[in-house]
C-alpha cells in the first residue's frame, strides 16, 4: 500500500506538468500526498475496521477538502446521502491498492474491488479499473510472472496489454478514465526492474501522473517485495499523522514478505471461476 501512496506523491507536481522523461528529481520539493493518498488509505481503514466504504471515505475524506479530489466526487463526500455517480474516471482505480494485499482469493479480491468502486463508481469501465488494479496487485503479490500478469488482466479485461511505453508515450496525453489510465500504469510496471523504475514508466508517460504512479507502485511494491527505505521514509515524512497511523497498521497487519523480484512464498492462489468475463462496458458516465 505504500507503494501506492508513494507513487501519488511522486508523480503529484507532474500531473498538470507532464514530463516524457524518467530522467526527473524522486521527489521534488513541491510533492505532497493527493487524494489518490487520502482515498487509498480509507480503503485500508475499511478493510481494517469491517467498515462501509462509503462511510470511510466520507470520514477521512472529510479531514483532508483540500486534496484534490475532482468535482463530482467532492460534492458526493460532502453529501450525508448521495449515492453513485455512474462514474468512469480512474478514482476508482487509484484507492484499491489496499484489496490486492488483503484478501486471499481471486475471488474475494474481484468481488471487494467492485464493492469499493461502486459507492461511487457504478459505470462498468469505473468497476472494471478497480478490478483489474486489484487483481494485478493480488497476482503481484502471490508469485505471479510479469507475463501471466500481462495475460490475465488482458483475457479478463479486454485491455490491450500488447503495447510498449515506446508505443504509448509519444501520442499520450492526460486521461482520467479507467479505460485511458488503468492499462498504461500496469504496462508501466511490467516494463519495470524495480519500484523505483515502475514509477519512473509511470511518469513519463505524461498523462494523469500520480494517478499513473499510484496504480503502478502499488502493483510494483507488491511484486517487488515493498519500496527503498529511502522512499518510505520520505513517504513516513510527508503523511500526516492521522494516515501515517492507517498505513501502519495495514502494514503490519498484511505485512509483504518476499525476496527483492517478486519471487516469494506466494500465498494460495485461489483462481476467478472459469468463464466469467470482466469486459462488459455500458453507457458513459461521469468522471471522477
Amino acid at each position: 500500500m505504500i507503494g501506492a501512496i508513494a507513487g501519488d506523491i511522486i508523480g503529484s507536481v507532474y500531473e498538470h506538468r507532464p514530463i516524457k522523461t524518467k530522467d526527473f528529481p524522486l521527489f521534488h520539493p513541491r510533492c505532497r500526498f493527493t487524494d489518490d493518498t487520502v482515498l487509498t488509505v480509507a480503503v485500508a481503514d475499511a478493510i481494517l475496521g469491517g467498515t462501509g466504504f462509503a462511510e470511510s471515505f466520507r470520514r477521512i475524506g472529510r479531514r483532508h477538502p483540500r486534496a484534490g479530489y475532482g468535482g463530482t466526487f467532492i460534492e458526493w463526500l460532502f453529501s450525508s446521502d448521495a449515492g453513485p455517480y455512474n462514474s468512469w474516471g480512474n478514482g476508482s482505480a487509484m484507492r484499491v491498492s489496499p484489496v490486492g494485499f488483503a484478501f486471499s482469493t481471486e475471488e474475494e479480491v474481484l468481488d471487494r474491488a467492485k464493492a469499493s468502486a461502486e459507492v461511487t463508481h457504478n459505470h462498468p469501465e469505473g468497476v472494471k479499473g478497480a478490478q483489474a488494479t486489484a487483481l494485478a496487485v493480488f497476482l503481484a503479490g502471490t508469485g505471479s510472472p510479469k507475463d501471466t500478469i500481462r495475460s490475465r488482466i488482458a483475457d479478463l479485461f479486454g485491455y490491450d496489454m500488447d503495447r510498449s511505453l515506446d508505443d504509448i508515450r509519444p501520442s499520450y496525453s492526460f486521461d482520467v478514465s479507467c479505460q485511458g489510465s488503468v492499462p498504461e500504469a500496469i504496462i508501466a510496471f511490467l516494463e519495470s526492474n524495480s519500484y523505483e523504475d515502475a514509477v519512473r514508466n509511470a511518469v513519463s508517460l505524461g498523462g494523469d501522473s500520480d494517478t499513473l504512479a499510484c496504480i503502478a507502485g502499488g502493483i510494483a511494491e507488491a511484486f517487488y517485495g515493498g519500496v527503498p527505505d529511502t522512499i518510505r521514509e520520505k513517504v513516513e515524512e510527508l503523511l500526516t499523522p492521522d494516515l501515517l497511523t492507517v498505513t501502519e497498521r495495514f502494514s503490519n497487519r498484511y505485512p509483504r514478505a518476499g525476496r527483492p523480484g517478486g519471487n516469494h512464498s506466494p500465498r494460495p492462489v485461489v483462481s476467478a471461476s472459469e468463464g466469467q468475463d470482466y469486459r462488459a462496458c455500458g453507457p458513459e458516465g461521469g468522471t471522477e
